[in-house]
């Protein structure tokens, strides 16, 4: 699976991503919103055959794919949607970036067109996704998106030694707009 926006191309995983994966989840702005407080070597190459799974499952549910510079190649991220069953009707999303490439639209550009192929491939009638409420490049982004906040859930995740409230986004397939 290929997707190409006009600065992006989202493909699948392939083993070797683990490298390029490594040198952005092992900085410490990314670490800032994960539990992790480092990530290994095996830790980010089982992250990647996750992916690899995932590619091959039957049906498959679950889509996270590399985000690429189109002029380059560069890997600078994943981008993905997730269904809980088969024929599910709702879907989640959920994007990562090298910090390096924050600030530049391009979360905002790869989720875009990974909602667009949930509403238009997979069919779906809702897409939601939740970040940390701290996290305002990523409450950005979703707003950008066009999904409403739906929720703010106190106190729900805990990691590094404190809670953490979240907050939960949603958009349905009619508050999309179509493919430009």
């Amino acid at each position: 699976m290929k997707i190409v926006t006009a600065r992006l191309v989202l493909r699948e995983f392939v083993a070797e991503d683990w490298t390029a994966v490594f040198a952005y989840q092992s900085k410490p702005l990314y670490l800032r919103y994960y539990p992790w407080v480092e990530r290994t070597a095996v830790d980010v190459q089982n992250f990647v055959q996750m992916f690899l799974a995932q590619q091959q499952a039957q049906p498959r549910l679950k889509f996270q794919l590399a985000v690429t510079l189109k002029a380059t190649g560069q890997l600078i991220g994943n981008c993905g949607i997730r269904l809980p069953e088969h024929g599910a009707l709702n879907a989640d999303i959920g994007y990562e970036l090298d910090p390096a490439h924050w600030g530049h639209g391009y979360a905002t550009e790869a989720a875009k067109a990974i909602i667009d192929f949930g509403f238009t491939g997979l069919h779906v009638h809702r897409i939601w996704a939740s970040t940390l409420a701290v996290n305002d490049g990523s409450v950005r982004v979703l707003s950008k998106l066009g999904m409403q906040q739906e929720g703010h859930l106190r106190e729900n995740e805990f990691f590094k030694g404190q809670y953490w409230d979240t907050l939960l986004f949603g958009i349905l397939a009619a508050e999309w707009p179509a493919s430009e």
